[in-house]
């Protein structure tokens, strides 16, 4: 610190004799003397008069962060007319004037009363004026001149990151670029050496380096290996005045990770690996893992598995991980304890990609042996087919020996097994089979016709344990037996037309008949076709085989006629080509029809025929016709007998309202007690305190007596008339409900009075009834009471 303090004074005393010097050269080299000059004479004879400048300076220099006691004297300013007298008064003005810098308006000297700094401000500028003391009046015209301020080592070298982060690939060749880091210094780098910087490495060393001028660093040794160190901490430092003593230095910090390459290939931990798997292990289902491992990550650590040899090649498979980087042994086929108990696999790990660079480090890739160990396991029974198929003849009787399935242990211990039948596949119990041999058996006869092929299922279990079991399908075809007759295969009817006996025979047939066999075409076709033996002579007519399951039925004769015979039954046996042939009779229908002369059917009903001998078609219309007209004449007359019964003018006496009862006679008014019972127009409340409900049923049930009820079957309708009525009398419970209706009660708790007009009469009434004589004869009456009354009272 204080060599620091004694150097900048030197530097000031040092700036200060250089700008005295300057200013000194610049005045004796510059100033001139004032306000002379010389005349020249113009164009015209004026005189022309030109004024020098009596003083002329470039610029002062002042030092920066100067920190003496007293201010810094910058220079001083002097006028070639200014004598020393103390009349002219020198003014300073422009940026900084008065504050920074104070000029002495007697002696012109320029002193800078505060610390300036150059990375603040460079330099400044100002005017100067020399003016007279006591008038102000200027002299000279003011002139401008520059304070530049000069710079020292005052800033230290700044980096523009106080961290930097760097990748460099492991096991790059010396002198591979890492990053360059950059410094500024504040000084002025056209003065001295300020800003001059010079780079160098602190910490880091051996494995990196700097280069001085650039800031670039650079790997420093050969084959560094991520796998060993992955990240280095590098230190740079930046120094000024050219890296001499005495010049500012600043530092920063390098992080420099190393990137992985392919340069480690995988390798197996271990030579062996053991596993085993289950004889129960259904393909698919995993084994075991294998791991190789390798140094490298990302894309350069990617390992893929094989199996390259072994002899369970074709009964296992390896897959890869790609999340943990395993080989995953999993089942291929399904392995047999009994059969062979031990497998060996050579399992091969290699990187998925390959640097070429570091293919001398090579080979990337290990192999190592999977032994696997086949575990017993209890299985199920095993049947020795996988489906059967068996035969049985139908109509076969109960008990009949279909067939047999066989399934055995697989397991060492050969546990015996037990069959049965799935009856969700047996629901009509055909079959039967013995648990213990799986021999199958009918239970009842079977009919090819319904159903041909039946199809089981077949359980068979180990005795001691009884999940484990196993299914097999049993086909059994039902084989035909011809048991059923053939028929018609349609319903056959034939037509013959009536002709005389004189007419040749014709060689078409009446009608061509075939047959349908339900049984299988081994006991059905070929049909014979024949007449009974006991009517193998009919005289009538004959059946001709066709030999193709097929035969025409002919005439024999001609001469047919509707009248002596119009329908023909004829019998016709059939007979099957089966082993015993089976055979049925049918019978075919032939009707005798008239036909037109080409052949054509016109009509083939005997009473149709008859009728047209006896009567024309107009007769019968005619018939016809009256008789609907008599079907009218009795219609109108039962519709006239019953309108009669209800005539169509209603009379008065007979009228549906008579039930509507007429007086005459007014009453006799209250006083009238007489005539009924008044007490029924009273309040029931004021009685029993109880106002009945009329809208819901009674609580209590009525029970008819049954010595009421006539007998079912009694013809005496009175008796069954009066009795239920007196039964509907008697019971409370048949609606309608029995209640009296009370007209006389306006209710109970009303604020206003009775609008009874019975005791009217006794009460005093200040109403007005004239207007009763204004509506009419109706009203006369009540016009006549009251009115009347009102009339006496004016009267009196």
């Amino acid at each position: 610190m204080r060599e620091n303090y004694c150097l900048q004074a030197a530097l000031v005393c040092l700036g200060m004799l250089c700008h005295s010097q300057a200013f000194a050269t610049e005045r004796r080299s510059h100033l001139r003397p004032s306000f002379h000059g010389h005349h020249e004479k113009g164009k015209e004879g004026q005189v022309l008069q030109r004024s020098k400048r009596g003083w002329v300076w470039n610029q002062f220099f002042v030092i920066e962060e100067y920190t003496g006691p007293d201010p810094v004297l910058v220079g001083r300013l002097h006028s070639d007319i200014d004598s020393g007298d103390g009349n002219i008064k020198y003014i300073l003005s422009g940026e900084g004037a008065g504050t920074i810098f104070v000029i002495d308006d007697k002696s012109g000297n320029i002193h800078a009363t505060k610390t300036l700094d150059r990375e603040e401000r460079a330099q400044y500028t100002l005017m100067a004026q020399a003016v007279d003391r006591d008038t102000n009046r200027p002299l000279e015209p003011p002139s401008e001149f520059i304070v530049k301020v000069q710079d020292i080592n005052d800033n230290p070298p700044e980096f523009l990151h106080e961290t930097y982060h760097a990748n460099v690939p492991e096991r790059s060749n010396v002198g591979t670029s890492v990053i360059q880091v950059t410094a500024s210094d504040a000084d002025d780098p056209t003065y001295g050496n300020s800003a001059k910087l010079v780079y160098s490495i602190l910490e880091g060393q051996p494995y990196f380096s700097v280069e001085a001028q650039t800031g670039i660093i650079r790997t420093a040794l050969p084959n560094m290996d991520r796998e060993a160190k992955e990240e280095y901490h590098v230190v740079i430092q930046a120094k000024d005045m050219g890296g001499h003593m005495g010049g500012l230095s600043g530092t920063t910090k390098v992080t420099i990770t190393l990137t992985d390459v392919n340069d480690n290939p995988p390798k197996f931990p271990q030579s062996v690996y053991q596993m085993s798997v289950s004889e129960a292990a259904v393909p698919g289902e995993e084994v075991g893992r294998v791991k190789a491992k390798d140094p490298d990550i990302g894309e350069n650590g990617l390992v893929t598995y094989n199996i390259v040899d072994g002899d369970g090649m074709e009964l296992f498979e390896i897959t890869t991980d790609y999340e943990t980087q395993e080989g995953v042994v999993k089942l291929k086929k399904p392995v047999d304890f009994e059969t062979k108990r031990a497998y060996s696999l050579k399992v091969e790990a290699a990187n998925v990609h390959i640097d070429p660079k570091f293919i001398s480090n090579g080979p990337f890739k290990d192999t190592v042996t999977v032994k696997i160990a086949v575990e017993d396991a209890d299985e199920p029974p095993m049947f020795l087919a996988p489906s059967y198929i068996h035969e049985v003849q139908e109509n076969a009787a109960a008990g009949t020996v279909v067939g047999r399935v066989h399934a055995k242990d697989p397991d060492a211990a050969n546990s015996p097994i037990r069959y049965s039948i799935d009856r969700h596949t047996d629901l009509d119990r055909f079959f039967t089979i013995n648990p213990e041999d799986g021999f199958i058996k009918t239970t009842k006869p079977l009919d090819r016709e319904e159903t041909a092929w039946l199809n089981i299922s077949v359980f068979a279990a180990e005795i001691h344990n009884r999940h484990q079991e196993a299914k097999v399908p049993v086909a059994i075809r039902v084989l035909d037996v011809n048991d059923n007759a053939p028929k018609f295969a349609a319903p056959y009817e034939g037509f013959i037309c009536e002709s005389d006996q004189t007419k040749p025979l014709s060689n078409q047939p009446i009608v061509t008949i075939s047959a349908d066999d339900k049984d299988d075409t081994a006991n059905g076709p070929r049909f014979i076709f024949s007449l009974p033996p006991e009517i193998i002579h009919n005289p009538n007519f004959t059946v001709r085989d066709n030999r193709d399951n097929t035969a025409g039925v002919y005439a024999r004769r001609g001469g047919f006629s509707r009248q002596k015979q119009d329908l023909y039954l004829l019998p016709i046996v059939i007979s099957d080509g089966g082993i015993p042939p089976m055979s049925s009779t049918n019978t075919l229908t032939i009707k005798v029809c008239g036909c037109d002369v080409h052949g054509g059917l016109l009509s083939c009903n005997a009473e149709a025929y008859i009728l047209n001998a006896g009567l024309s078609t107009g007769a019968l219309i005619a018939i016809l016709a009256c008789i609907v007209i008599l079907l009218v004449i009795v219609v109108l007359f039962v519709t006239l007998r019953r309108q009669k019964k209800e005539p169509l003018i209603v009379f008065e006496e007979e009228d549906v309202r008579e039930n509507i009862i007429t007086y005459d006679d007014e009453g006799g008014g209250e006083e009238d007690t007489e005539a009924f019972d008044i007490a029924t127009l009273q309040n029931p409340d004021g009685i029993n305190g109880f106002i009945p409900r009329k809208d819901i049923k009674p609580e209590y049930q009525y029970m008819p007596r049954p010595g009421l009820r006539p007998a079912p079957n009694s013809v005496d309708v009175d008796d069954f008339i009066n009795t239920r009525i007196q039964e509907a009398d008697n019971d409370p419970t048949a609606p309608p409900y029995d209640s009296i209706q009370i007209y006389g009660y306006e209710g109970r708790g009303s604020v206003a009075g009775s609008l009874s007009s019975l005791e009217s009469a006794t009460t005093d009434s200040d109403l007005n009834y004239d207007y009763l004589q204004n509506w009419g004869p109706r009203f006369k009456k009540l016009a006549d009471l009251y009115g009347s009354k009102d009339t006496f009272d004016d009267d009196s």
